[in-house]
């Protein structure tokens, strides 16, 4: 099963930049561990406030329990809030690692509320939605909605304007496995 999982970093009072430079490179390290065992799979940095630390990470895990284990071993736990979207299959999901990732290319997070009309196939709503940018995931969450993760080579933002959606532009995040792998 897959997760995103929103991490929330508040250094506490009084730590020294050395502290945070050694917090830094131990998550790091950690996170490129966990990536080469398949859990962590992807890291981004959503539009930031001045001093905030916040990113969002797609994770795999075999269930709730899992995922919580692995995240108690990021050094910056210690720190840190974290919010879990569970994300279940949605129709016409090109499925993990089907997409190529494509270094450089903008890449946005898009939730959004599906009303599939009385006799349309669901499979069918869902595969209208890979002809907008290039869909590289799409998935069910909580409530009905889904969450959607596009790249594009211009400035259009995916289906905007065609739901009523909350779009979130992204940044690579320095320890995501996809443009680490992509700089070899």
């Amino acid at each position: 099963m897959e997760y995103l999982v929103t991490m929330t970093t508040t250094v506490p009072a009084g730590t020294t930049a050395d502290e945070v430079a050694d917090m830094r490179a131990r998550e790091a390290l950690n996170t490129s561990r966990l990536a080469d065992q398949g859990k962590v799979l992807r890291l981004w940095r959503p539009p930031l406030g001045p001093g905030e630390w916040r990113s969002i990470g797609l994770f795999a895990a075999g269930d709730p329990d899992e995922l919580e284990a692995v995240l108690a071993t990021m050094p910056l736990r210690a720190w840190r809030t974290d919010e879990v979207t569970p994300l279940g299959a949605f129709p016409g999901d090109p499925g993990p690692g089907r997409v190529e990732f494509e270094p450089g290319a903008k890449e946005f997070l898009v939730k959004f509320k599906v009303e599939v009309p009385g006799g349309t196939r669901r499979e069918a709503a869902g595969e209208r939605f890979g002809h907008e940018g290039r869909l590289v995931r799409l998935w069910t969450v909580p409530g009905g909605r889904g969450v959607g993760l596009w790249q594009t080579t211009g400035d259009d933002r995916p289906i905007e304007g065609r739901l009523t959606i909350e779009t979130v532009p992204l940044t690579p995040h320095p320890s995501d496995p996809a443009t680490l792998a992509a700089a070899r």
